[in-house]
């Protein structure tokens, strides 16, 4: 679900859980093969443990489950904003809410290797570099006892690839992110399509 208002963060795409008494049928599969990407990250526990701010999220359809961030130039055109992100995004894993971040803006001076090494701070020490030729990053992150980062760098015009968008512990499902861009772009209207033309 799209722009959804919750209490807490501001969300770009939200997944939920239906309450037990409203069953729910219809929607796409889940898979329990594990994603495929160039990095796996998992969480050192102990770490991860002693990071004990809460943040409760809670919608009137049930409970979230998991989260799309579509990163923008806002949420890292300075040090305090993208702080901000990170945390709320480490907030959502330590609440056991699953999260894609998808971070098509290529990295500056606040975040030279991409939004994940900030997010990822926040939940472990492990460190993390963006190869040179790929500046882009996508990244489905797994919240439970030990996070992991499914990461998955990409280069300016690469095709995107589908990435796990957990909704449990065990289960994702693929997010057809390449498909999605060109289903979109397909039916633009033509003078928004020449503004981007235009920037790019």
């Amino acid at each position: 679900m799209a722009e959804q208002k919750v209490d807490g963060p501001e969300l770009d795409v939200v997944t939920l859980s239906a309450r037990d008494d409203e069953p729910f049928s219809g929607g796409g599969t889940a898979t329990l093969v594990k994603p495929k990407t160039a990095t796996v990250q998992v969480a050192d526990v102990i770490h991860y443990a002693r990071k004990t701010n809460r943040v409760a999220i809670h919608h009137g359809l049930g409970t979230v489950v998991a989260v799309i961030e579509l990163v923008s130039p806002g949420n890292k055109d300075t040090k305090r904003a993208l702080k901000a992100f990170a945390r709320k995004t480490a907030a959502f894993l330590r609440n056991g809410v699953h999260v894609l971040v998808v971070d098509v803006f290529p990295p500056g001076k606040h975040d030279p290797n991409g939004v994940h090494p900030a997010i990822w701070e926040n939940v472990t020490t492990a460190a993390f570099t963006l190869p040179a030729d790929k500046p882009l990053t996508l990244v489905g992150y797994q919240a439970g006892e030990c996070p992991t980062a499914y990461v998955e760098p990409v280069a300016v015009g690469a095709e995107l690839p589908d990435m796990p968008l957990f909704i449990t512990e065990e289960y994702h499902v693929p997010v057809p992110l390449e498909a999605t861009y060109q289903t979109t772009w397909g039916v633009l209207p033509p003078p928004l399509r020449d503004l981007f033309s235009v920037a790019v």
